[in-house]
This record gives structure tokens, C-alpha cells and sequence, in this order.
């Protein structure tokens, strides 16, 4: 592989950012949900530091109107999401901001609850199947969900900047996802069955549609309802409270009922470390903070009143988000590096090239003295759990600092525990993949496989600082140099720093 070549995996053949110090992109953040879609054009710029680009300035080029997702039904009598009339939103968006495919270096294409469905998925996909090589496309479930609305709302940044924790409640269409943020982080994620579009009416009052767990909140209210019903705005008040009592109660914030604990889509809070602030993102927190006054007759409006209505008196501080609705990815940035052979270690060598892996980071401390085997398996639980990976059929990059000497005991104790938090991945044939910002990569490597006697593949590469939300490409071997062309791309949010 020639360094045209690395170039040319940036983004499109005829760039290539070898040698430049300042880059521009425009960049694309596609938003694919059960409710709503939208689309966000970003000019990015990034600046060459050391061996990385890194992101200095967005502007936001063009956003798209909030858009719902379309349906249709199939011969199987299921409602399936409308590829045309996708197709056609998507079409007019480029128009609109006068962009063109071919204008697009880079971006994110994110799919959500009924999105991520095989049939939906496959379908989405098409859409983009031209520019499969430059998007990174995500598949977020509840937990991944839960952790993108938290940095994309600004929770998981403020949350650095005061003691404590901020805690983002993501109000959408179907379900309620929350975020402990500490220190900068995600530490903790759930979500509840519970939101605006499980009860939808007409502009006569009449129910157009009805999902079964919208019946259910109104069952235990004693409201029995069916398509074409008009409930009474008590009704409509007394469901949209009785969600509220489940949204906070997930939360954290009152004790939980065993009602509530049937809801959840994830384990429960376990957290109970007192609230800094509170921020609230998704479609229902343009209600929340009286920043909409338009309705789409769907619960929206009632649930943020009756939130505010059990959450004002507990007395939180509340702040405002960095962005509510539109909480979510705002594209991807690209960079190549060129990582030293002398330290790496890939055993066969034909694992190489793999693309798009996504990077798990696990919260480990690894400058002690001893390292915990079974401490650096739970972290990686944690992590792979936090970003819907747990049980994903692909690779994934586990990326930390390596601090303190790498004597055998601690290169043994580390390998232990990645051999059994990847253990799941390795028995379905997915190579180990470990990339530290140190030189440890080959010591690493070489203890899995010889002293070990790990089967699986392992690619360990050094030199580079990975976090969440960054997905890698390495090459080939380049044979005159022994190194590997790494392509890192990395999610932008709107309020990351």
C-alpha cells in the first residue's frame, strides 16, 4: 500500500491529506428513528497535531426540517419504513443545502429503534450503498442511544466541568434513555418503555395510532382505548402522568416500583450518588423548556408538563442542553496515521485490512502496580454494554493507557483480561484488537499468542489515543517500512469540545 493509497481512504480518490497541515471537510450526520429523521450538513476543520487531525472548528452548514419517518405496509401486513419516500426527504435535503454526493467527504449514518430492524436496515443501507466507503454507519440500541444523547446534548461535557454528576434524560418517541455522566464520561445508561408517539391522534381528536404499550399506560389509568377513539383531554393528562411517574422513577430520582422495573429496556440506575444538574434532550425536551408551541398530537406537550410537575419540587438544577431534538451525531471526522512497525504485533498477517471497527474504551486505571484480570474483564463489559456491542457479530478495538512497566506479571494479568472480556468474540472468530498510546503493542501481542497460546488472531498496534464514538481501518503491511496505515474516524456531536 503506497501513501496514495492511504491517502485515498480518507475520503473520497482525489483527496489526500498526507502532508497538510489544515484540512477542511463537509461532513454529513444522517439521523434515521422510529418517530423522526433528519439530516445535518457540518464543514469541519482539522488541524495536523503529532501524528493525528484533530477537530478545531464545525459550522454547521444546513439542518433539515424534523422530518417523521415514513411507512408503509408490506405484503406481510407490517409497516416497514418507506424507502421512497426516505429517498425522496433525503433528495430534496441535499438540494436544499445545495450539496451534491460527490460534496460529501465523510459522515455518520445512525439507525434507531425500528430502523435498526433487519428489513428497515437493509433497506436504509441501500440508500447510501454508494457511499458505504466513507460513512461509518451505526446501529444504536437503547444503551448506545442513551450514551450518544448524552454527549450530544452537552451532559457528558458539563459533567467535567462541575463535581458530581449530570444526569440526561432523552425523552423521544417510543421509550426514555438516561445517562449518569461523571467526569467527563458516560458511567451508566437505561431506558424505559415510554414517550410521545405510543398514543397519536388525528386533527379531529380521533386515535390514529395506537401502539400496544400506549394501551398499556392507559389501561392502568383505567382508559381502555382503540384506533379511532377520542379520548378526553382528562385521559390524554392522566397517561401522560402516569409515564412521567415511570420516567422519573427510571431516573433514579424517586424510588422505583416493580411496575417500573418491568419497563426497563436495561438494568436499573444503580448509581444513587446525588444529581448536579439535569439536562433533558429528545423530541419532548422542546416542551420541556418551552421551546415549542407546536403540536403534532401526539403526548409530547402533556408528558414534559407533567415531568416538570414531579421534578420541579425535588428542587435539581436543571440546565440548558447544547441540543435537544438534534442531540445526536453531526457527521464524522477522518484521519490517517502511520503507525511505527517496530512496536506492533499482528499474528496472521492476513488479518489485515479490516474496516470500521468500532473502539471500546474501558475506564481501567493501568498505571498501579497490579493489574486486576478480573476488574479489566468487568470494564470491558461495561463499555461494550454502554455502546450496544455486547452481542454485535464484528470486531471491536479495545483501546486504554498503558502506565507503569510492563513486567510479566502485569502483561500476563492484562492479557487475562482481555482474553476473557473478548471471549464471546474470539469463539465466533473475530480477531483481538488492541490499541494503546504507548509501545507496548508487540510485548502485548507476543504474550497473547506465545506465552499464552491465545488462538485467535491479535492485531496490537501502539501509538495511538483512542475514545468512544472512534472507528479505525487498518491496512496492509506496508513492506518497505513494516508499519500500518491506520484510518481513524471519529463521531462529531454538536456540543463536543
Amino acid at each position: 500500500m503506497t501513501a496514495d493509497d492511504v491517502g485515498a481512504q480518507f475520503s473520497n480518490a482525489e483527496r489526500n491529506i498526507l502532508g497538510e497541515d489544515e484540512i477542511e471537510l463537509v461532513s454529513v450526520g444522517v439521523d434515521i428513528g422510529s418517530s423522526t429523521s433528519h439530516l445535518a450538513f457540518s464543514k469541519l476543520t482539522l488541524e495536523q497535531r503529532n501524528a493525528r487531525y484533530v477537530v478545531t472548528k464545525r459550522e454547521l452548514v444546513h439542518e433539515s426540517p424534523i422530518h417523521f419517518t415514513p411507512y408503509v405496509e408490506n405484503a406481510d401486513r407490517e409497516n416497514v419504513i418507506d424507502s421512497d419516500g426516505l429517498a425522496a426527504f433525503i433528495k430534496k435535503t441535499y438540494e436544499e443545502a445545495g450539496l451534491t454526493h460527490d460534496d460529501i467527504d465523510t459522515g455518520a449514518l445512525i439507525l434507531t429503534g425500528v430502523a435498526v430492524l433487519r428489513r428497515n436496515a437493509r433497506t436504509i443501507g441501500e440508500l447510501f450503498a454508494d457511499e458505504a466507503g466513507k460513512f461509518v454507519a451505526v446501529s444504536a440500541g437503547d444503551g448506545l442511544e442513551a450514551t450518544m444523547a448524552a454527549h450530544g446534548s452537552g451532559a457528558a461535557a458539563r459533567s467535567d466541568e462541575v463535581e458530581g454528576t449530570v444526569l440526561n434524560i432523552d425523552i423521544g418517541g417510543g421509550t426514555t434513555k438516561f445517562a449518569r455522566c461523571i467526569g467527563g464520561h458516560v458511567a451508566e445508561v437505561t431506558a424505559v418503555e415510554g414517550g410521545a408517539r405510543l398514543i397519536v391522534t388525528d386533527q379531529n381528536g380521533a386515535i390514529e395510532r395506537l401502539e400496544p404499550t400506549g394501551a398499556a399506560y392507559a389501561e392502568e389509568v383505567g382508559v381502555t382505548l382503540a384506533l379511532g377513539d377520542k379520548p378526553s383531554a382528562e385521559q390524554l393528562e392522566k397517561i401522560a402522568d402516569r409515564m412521567a411517574m415511570r420516567i422519573v422513577e427510571a431516573a433514579g430520582l424517586s424510588p422505583i416500583s416493580p411496575e417500573t422495573e418491568g419497563l426497563l429496556r436495561l438494568p436499573p440506575l444503580s448509581d444513587k450518588t446525588e444529581v448536579s444538574a439535569l439536562i433533558f434532550s429528545g423530541g419532548v425536551s422542546e416542551f420541556v423548556y418551552g421551546r415549542a408551541d407546536t403540536t403534532f398530537g401526539d403526548l409530547g406537550p402533556l408528558i414534559a408538563k407533567a415531568v416538570r410537575a414531579r421534578i420541579d419540587p425535588l428542587g435539581l438544577t436543571i440546565e440548558e442542553p447544547r441540543a435537544t431534538i438534534r442531540a445526536t451525531v453531526i457527521g464524522a471526522s477522518q484521519y490517517t496515521i502511520q503507525v511505527s512497525g517496530s512496536t506492533i504485533f499482528i499474528d496472521p498477517e492476513d488479518t489485515v485490512p479490516v474496516r470500521n471497527v468500532p473502539v471500546i474504551a474501558p475506564d481501567i486505571d493501568l498505571t498501579g502496580e497490579e493489574i486486576e484480570p478480573g476488574a479489566l474483564h468487568q470494564a470491558i463489559d461495561v463499555a461494550l454494554n454502554r455502546l450496544d456491542l455486547a452481542h454485535a457479530d464484528q470486531a471491536v478495538a479495545v483501546a486504554f493507557h498503558w502506565g507503569g512497566s510492563a513486567t510479566f506479571k502485569r502483561l500476563h494479568d492484562f492479557c487475562t483480561g482481555i482474553r476473557e472480556g473478548l471471549r464471546d468474540f474470539t469463539a465466533r472468530d473475530h480477531p483481538i484488537i488492541l490499541v494503546n498510546d504507548g509501545d507496548v503493542g508487540g510485548l502485548l501481542g507476543l504474550h497473547l499468542k506465545e506465552e499464552m497460546g491465545v488462538e485467535a488472531a491479535c492485531i496490537s498496534i501502539d501509538g495511538i489515543e483512542l475514545n468512544e464514538f472512534d472507528f479505525i481501518d487498518i491496512g496492509n503491511l506496508i513492506p518497505s517500512s513494516g508499519a500500518v496505515p491506520v484510518v481513524i474516524k471519529s463521531l462529531v456531536f454538536p456540543a463536543s469540545r
